[in-house]
């Protein structure tokens, strides 16, 4: 659950933008002080503008849905570390607003069986008044291949990347823009900044935060991170009633020598004593096993899930369902911490019932058995 938290706020939130000031019927056109005012709101750490189209683009068995996002190169950088995802030839490439050079996600590019250099056609609805039936006027757009960026994911089948001055002449936006990309020092104070900027503006603006599109993954990690610790720690309970046999039969095997040690003058709290330091260092011998397999693991998780998928031929995690295609890890001190002090704390407890067992262990009938 960490690795995966960690990928949402890397990977995803990484590209996908913490929050999102939209045109309402029409363009921004004052897009350059909207970004001037972001810049002055302490939080926000940049702002860049967008052009997005929608469109389907033809591929074998059928069309996919895309949406393609005109990105200016010199201000998207600073909200967005897509570039980190792609080449340096394909970053550059849309750099050239003049030319119509689309870069589309490594998914994507497998299902259409396109390479770099080569042609595709984008099919968008024509938005124009004058279009009675927009699906039958639908209009298409060619556009060639000029990189491709592996994110993994969702992202990678239903995202490309154009110049926005390219799309904004396409779409005929002149000088505007259809939106306003935030980026946020804090993603969770991410949704006020971008509605208090939102409000001070003078046009009409749809204000949208990555909590929208988004959040539901964070909350289903929340989730099942709270099913994980309560699953732990029923297993270590489970566990420790191993701890809980294994003292009882040596109770049950020394009564004799127990007998004897209670007749000889020990006292109660001493013979609880010694079956208490038994149980915990049975624990403490479990801890360290643990924690050792347990960290060994974690840190080669990736790799051991990779390997499976390799042997047995299968994918554990689908880009078509999951956010990412491979099975993060990302290992916690503090976690780790946990898990062996609440064993530990857990094995002590279990001790206590033998051990007071042995202390009520009766001298004559122990002696009289023998």
């Amino acid at each position: 659950m960490n690795g995966f938290e960690e990928e949402l706020e890397n990977r995803l939130l990484g590209v996908v933008s913490h929050g999102e000031l939209a045109g309402v019927n029409e363009p921004i056109q004052n897009w350059p002080s909207i970004i001037a005012d972001a810049n002055k709101v302490p939080g926000i750490v940049a702002a860049a503008p967008f052009v997005r189209m929608q469109g389907l683009i033809q591929k074998p068995g059928g069309f996919q849905g895309l949406t393609v996002l005109g990105i200016d190169g010199e201000l998207e950088g600073k909200v967005s570390n897509i570039r980190d995802f792609m080449s340096e030839q394909s970053w550059n490439s849309l750099q050239d607003e003049s030319k119509n050079n689309i870069v589309l996600g490594k998914g994507l590019a497998d299902s259409l069986d396109v390479a770099v250099g080569q042609s595709i056609s984008l099919y968008m609805p024509n938005n124009s008044k004058q279009a009675q039936n927009k699906i039958a006027a639908a209009k298409s757009q060619r556009f060639v291949v000029s990189g491709i960026f592996k994110l993994g994911g969702e992202l990678d089948t239903t995202t490309a990347y154009v110049p926005m001055a390219f799309a904004a002449d396409l779409l005929k936006l002149g000088q505007g823009v259809s939106g306003i990309r935030i980026k946020a020092s804090n993603v969770f104070q991410a949704p006020m900044l971008i509605r208090d900027l939102g409000f001070s503006q003078q046009q009409y603006v749809y204000i949208t935060d990555w909590t929208r599109t988004q959040g539901h993954l964070y909350q289903d990690i929340q989730l099942v991170r709270m099913v994980m610790y309560l699953v732990l720690a029923l297993v270590i309970a489970v566990a420790c009633f191993n701890i809980v046999s294994t003292l009882v039969m040596a109770v049950r095997d020394k009564q004799s020598e127990i007998a004897i040690l209670l007749t000889m003058g020990m006292k109660k709290s001493a013979v609880m004593l010694i079956f208490i330091v038994q149980g915990a260092l049975n624990g403490i011998l479990g801890c360290v096993i643990g924690s050792v397999l347990g960290v060994t693991v974690a840190l080669n998780l990736s790799d051991i899930a990779a390997g499976i998928e390799s042997v047995l031929g299968i994918q554990l995690l689908s880009a078509d369902v999951y956010f990412i295609d491979f099975l993060p890890s990302q290992l916690v001190a503090t976690d780790v911490m946990m898990v062996v002090s609440l064993a530990f704390v857990m094995s002590l407890i279990a001790t206590l019932y033998p051990a007071w067992k042995a202390s009520q262990t009766p001298p004559a009938s122990a002696l009289a058995g023998r």
